[in-house]
């Protein structure tokens, strides 16, 4: 109990100290955008320019991966106002009525073309309101509007791409390794409680593997964020084969969170209703969870996967002698589940969907074949053909014996 707590405040700490690190990234970025978006609109002639600042410092803000997507959601949302307040002004003149039906059609027209909120619809209606209140009283506010939206949105690019853009990997380890811990620790869970026959942890490991969702969503984040990184800054490009191989393996994950959520929920199942668990089911979970961490090792390290293979193969086997020893109908659920896992395992690690499956398969049979009693051999026996045709073929009558007597 105590070293699971030790464990669990380290664990908080480095996730602190993590999104620490990015904060302090995220502000950096922000600021020097602002300021570089601010001296450039400078530049470019008197005036206040305060949207260049601020869409520099909206398109930072953005979650990582949707910073080009911002920008030029931003340069339509201004569009979109523009052409609105400009149209309906021409028809219908100026006023407080007229504002309030420009901003309408303006958000209406935003989220006919984006089919969601976000920036582009923002940015239409804030357009719209500042040319229709202040269009009468100081005119040709559309360029400077277009011009500060551009300096801006291209400044914050520029940041990001260019003077300071963050270690993709790292963002990518810092996200999976919660995940992998997360995942990790439960499988040893799971195991531990399938061991001792105690459904209340499989229950808590269960809760526990639930409340990986936000976890996942945010590796889904840095993995878009990443892929941006390594697509828009040069810095970066060296970095694509190392990103591309661990972004390959991270995006099975969520699928072996999903085999072992039904896992635990198995377990639960089968210890509330006294079902055997074979001793070699939970050695199979445990070197599923071994396997899981050589996989984010060689994933950060740019080694081979060949220890990773090597666990999961002997998590199939232990898988084969379970089934040997005997299981019943919820034993035989987990089994195919953890089967499963392991088969997605392996193609994170690179291989193929059939060889994958192929692998874990024969690993199975392996060590079903070492420890399968005689009965349920003789259960798996082939039937030839013939001996099918012999046993459906009903019994020939009889006749009866006759006495024959000489004449």
């Amino acid at each position: 109990m105590l070293s699971t707590a030790r464990e669990e405040g380290g664990a908080f700490g480095r996730d602190r100290r993590r999104q620490l690190e990015l904060i302090v990234v995220i502000a950096v970025q922000a600021g020097l955008a602002a300021g570089l978006a601010a001296l450039l609109a400078a530049r470019l002639g008197p005036g206040a320019h305060v949207f260049a600042p601020a869409a520099a410092v909206g398109t930072i803000a953005t979650a990582i991966g949707q910073r080009v997507r911002r920008t030029v959601e931003l340069l339509a949302g201004v569009g979109v106002g523009i052409v609105v307040s400009d149209v309906l002004r021409y028809f219908l003149g100026t006023g407080v009525v007229q504002t309030g039906l420009v901003v309408t059609v303006a958000i209406a027209v935003a989220l006919l073309v984006a089919g969601r909120g976000g920036a582009l619809v923002g940015q239409a209606g804030g357009t719209a309101v500042l040319i229709a209140t202040l269009a009468p009283a100081d005119q040709n506010l559309e360029v400077p509007r277009i011009v500060d939206a551009l300096i801006g949105g291209l400044s914050g690019l520029l940041v990001v791409a260019v003077l300071l853009p963050v270690n993709p990997l790292r963002v990518l380890d810092n996200s999976a390794r919660p995940v992998i811990s997360g995942l990790t620790r439960q499988l040893d869970a799971i195991a531990e409680a399938q061991t001792r026959r105690d459904a209340e942890a499989a229950k808590r490991a269960l809760q526990a593997l639930r409340d990986l969702g936000p976890d996942v969503g945010r590796l889904t984040d840095a993995l878009s964020g990443a892929q941006e990184v390594v697509t828009i800054a040069p810095a970066r490009w060296r970095r694509r084969q190392h990103f591309h191989r661990y972004a390959g393996a991270l995006g099975h994950l969520e699928q072996v969170i999903l085999y072992t959520r039904s896992v635990a929920r198995s377990s639960v199942s089968a210890l509330e209703h006294d079902e055997p668990i074979p001793p070699a089911l939970p050695a199979a979970l445990s070197r599923l969870a071994a396997a899981l961490r050589e996989l984010h090792q060689a994933c950060r390290d740019e080694q081979d996967f060949g220890r990773t293979d090597h666990l999961v193969l002997e998590s199939a086997e232990c898988l084969g002698r379970a089934w040997g020893q005997g299981v019943r109908s919820i034993g035989e659920s987990m089994i195919n589940d953890v089967r499963t896992a392991g088969s997605e395992v392996l193609r994170a690690a690179g291989h193929p969907t059939a060889e994958s499956n192929d692998l874990v398969r024969r690993a199975t049979t392996a060590g079903e074949v070492q420890t399968r009693p005689p009965a349920r051999a003789q259960r798996y026996l082939p039937v030839s053909r013939q001996g099918r045709r012999a046993r459906l073929r009903p019994p020939a009558r009889r006749r009866a014996p006759t006495d024959h007597h000489p004449r």
